[in-house]
């Protein structure tokens, strides 16, 4: 399984954490997507994972990926 790293600095609350999850989730080959609020950071676990299609999951949420 491969594993994909972003840091999300706009995500301040629980509801920014469950958007940025959920686009996540709907991406095709991920399989987990766990974020942490205080870190700011979202790991992403999955098969054939696209960089490109993370990052627009993450922006369509309302924020930005680092």
């Amino acid at each position: 399984m491969e594993r994909i790293a972003y840091v999300v600095p706009g995500m301040s609350c629980r509801h920014c954490v469950g958007a940025v999850s959920d686009e996540l989730a709907a991406v095709p080959g991920v399989e987990r997507v766990e974020a942490d609020l205080e870190t700011k950071r979202v790991v992403v676990s999955g098969r054939d994972l696209d960089d490109r299609r993370l990052r627009a999951a993450i922006t369509r949420a309302g924020y930005e990926a680092e």
